[in-house]
């Protein structure tokens, strides 16, 4: 199974372009339209695993847009974005056969672990890849689902913190500088993006201390090192 894709109708050209990049780094293959007559246009045309429509769009409303979609694949999921609070308008939405209903504004690492929770609920997730999937000790990290796994507790992680983890297992036992690190998560090399930095090492320190074969450790002058004990299976 290839990428799966995500048909986005968002009339909001900022917020709708913002998604498909997200969603395209997430290993997504996603389309953007602001109007519900392309979208479905689109689904007609293209294959896609599922769906993300705000209501108000400037042609029809996204209630509309989803009973033909439904018409067209009574399987496909649905997912609703909206800045109305209506309890009328869930019940709408709800009735159509709609995943979920995401109220704006909302966070967008939220909004992707729904996605995913949804097509590994129906069977749709894609393939994960040698580069999506680490062994780290006795922890599994599934990076495109940002999950930290240990035996069966799962820890859901930030998008940063699953991009910072990433690349510590990228580079396990090897040192990371800390200038690196900073520029390819954050983008610049700032004060405030050093403190953020080591909040969230913090934070990856505290899910990883389950197993004493697993440690980040400063690496004075330099950066920090993923250190894992050589017995780690895999």
């Amino acid at each position: 199974m290839g990428k799966p894709g995500i048909l986005i109708v968002e009339d909001d050209l900022y917020l709708g372009i913002l998604l498909k990049d997200i969603f395209e780094n997430k290993g997504f293959e996603a389309r953007h339209f602001t109007r519900a007559l392309d979208g479905l246009e689109s689904f007609k045309e293209n294959k896609y695993d599922l769906c993300l429509f705000d209501i108000d769009l400037p042609d029809e409303n996204g209630f509309t847009l989803a009973k033909k979609i439904k018409n067209i694949n009574d399987d496909i999921p649905v997912i609703f974005l909206t800045a109305q609070t209506m309890k009328e308008d869930i019940i709408t939405g709800l009735s159509l056969g709609a995943d979920d209903y995401i109220k704006k504004p909302f966070n967008l690492d939220e909004l992707v672990l729904r996605v995913n929770n949804i097509l590994k609920r129906a069977g749709k997730s894609y393939n994960a890849n040698e580069s999506s999937i680490f062994q780290i000790g006795q922890f599994k990290f599934d990076y495109a689902f940002q999950q930290l796994i240990f035996v069966e507790e799962e820890q859901v992680l930030t998008h940063k913190e699953a991009e910072l983890l990433k690349m510590f297992c990228e580079n396990k036992n090897q040192i990371l500088k800390r200038e690196e690190v900073i520029e390819k998560i954050w983008g610049e090399y700032t004060l405030s993006h050093i403190r953020s930095m080591d909040v969230y090492i913090t934070r990856l320190r505290k899910y990883l201390k389950k197993d004493s074969s697993v440690e980040i450790v400063n690496v004075r002058g330099e950066g920090y090192k993923l250190r894992i004990d050589r017995r780690e299976i895999g």
